[in-house]
């Protein structure tokens, strides 16, 4: 005899035959349901993005910068959060191990996403490849190759042909070492075939400031940090380290023109932890790239000395799986070590 509880537990075993593919279970389709649910809905609640390094720099300023087109578009507060320390890893770090929800982002540069793999190998915590998610390469940051005002050399060539000349003798500045101003020193050893040395210093500020006083023949760079002293006449941009011009400095060649595929830049972009669903993956790229397309975004990063990209999550992460591997050879060959 059909009772009513059989025909219910009937209708509802119909019901999941028609829903569920072949094989699958009624508790997959659940969790399957809240998640999909859960993506369409994202954000629901306020998105924290790490960022590695005290208030005031390149990449606090793009984090903050992004934040407000991104809770116009997306309709929940972006909250920047300043966790610095060990080289940027401690925000890196935390984002890798974070919940792949969508709700913890970094605004990651060069360094913790890529470089510090092998900078930092056997030490450091998380794998900046496999753990971390790139979402989009936000900003290109290009170096400026700069020198006192009265070096002898005003060109790319000249000061190969110096450098070649007066070998070990000719020093450069970075803001410490490891960092990707010193990479790109190495990097343009090897491709010149020069031998220049490299003095780290605590920052940039200082180091700019010894080329300026002339403590210092020359060395690597922030445009913003060297701008000043650009202008007055006391330090002389050389070159920058990106294959194009920068708008900033338009009468200032790229290396590329002197030494054929030459570039080192340094990058600002969004990740999170690896695993977050495509859907929001996509949906905080699409939101990142129309923010980037702003004008008043887009001039407010240029007078940062920074370059705006167009990119996929694909391509975002085609990118930074380049960049580690042309940092790891520049560490390898030219020894650089963290340990002195």
């Amino acid at each position: 005899m059909t009772t009513r509880r059989h025909f219910i537990a009937g209708a509802s075993a119909l019901t999941a035959a028609l829903v569920l593919p072949r094989g699958a279970s009624a508790k997959a389709a659940s969790l399957a349901q809240v998640a999909n649910l859960a993506q369409a809905d994202w954000p629901n609640r306020p998105v924290r993005i790490l960022v590695p390094y005290p208030a005031g720099g390149g990449q606090d300023a793009t984090a903050r910068l992004l934040g407000e087109p991104l809770r116009q578009a997306l309709g929940q507060p972006f909250v920047v959060e300043n966790r610095a320390g060990a080289a940027g890893m401690i925000a890196a770090d935390a984002v890798a191990k974070s919940p792949a929800d969508g709700y913890t982002l970094l605004l990651g540069g060069g360094g913790e996403t890529a470089a510090n793999g092998a900078l930092f190998k056997g030490k450091i915590t998380y794998d900046p490849i496999k753990d971390l998610l790139p979402i989009h390469v936000a900003v290109k940051a290009p170096i400026v190759l700069m020198a006192h005002a009265d070096q002898p050399f005003k060109t790319v060539p000249e000061l190969i042909a110096y450098a070649k000349a007066n070998p070990g003798k000719l020093s450069y500045s970075s803001s410490g070492i490891g960092n990707l101003q010193h990479l790109a020193g190495e990097l343009f050893n090897t491709m010149a075939g020069v031998q220049t040395v490299h003095v780290p210093y605590r920052g940039a500020a200082p180091a700019v400031t010894d080329i300026a006083a002339g403590q210092i023949a020359m060395g690597y760079n922030s445009l913003p940090a060297a701008l000043p002293h650009i202008e007055a006449g006391r330090i002389r941009a050389i070159a920058v380290t990106s294959r194009e011009r920068m708008p900033q400095l338009p009468n200032v060649p790229s290396i590329h023109e002197h030494l054929a595929g030459y570039e080192l830049v340094n990058y600002f972009g969004v990740f999170g932890p690896a695993g977050m669903p495509a859907p929001v993956v996509e949906k905080l790229n699409r939101a990142i790239e129309a923010a980037l397309k702003d004008a008043t975004v887009k001039d407010r990063f240029e007078k940062m000395g920074v370059l705006p990209q167009s990119q996929t999550p694909a391509q975002a992460k085609a990118f930074v799986a380049g960049e580690a591997a042309k940092f790891e050879k520049i560490i390898t060959d030219a020894k650089v070590s963290v340990d002195g």
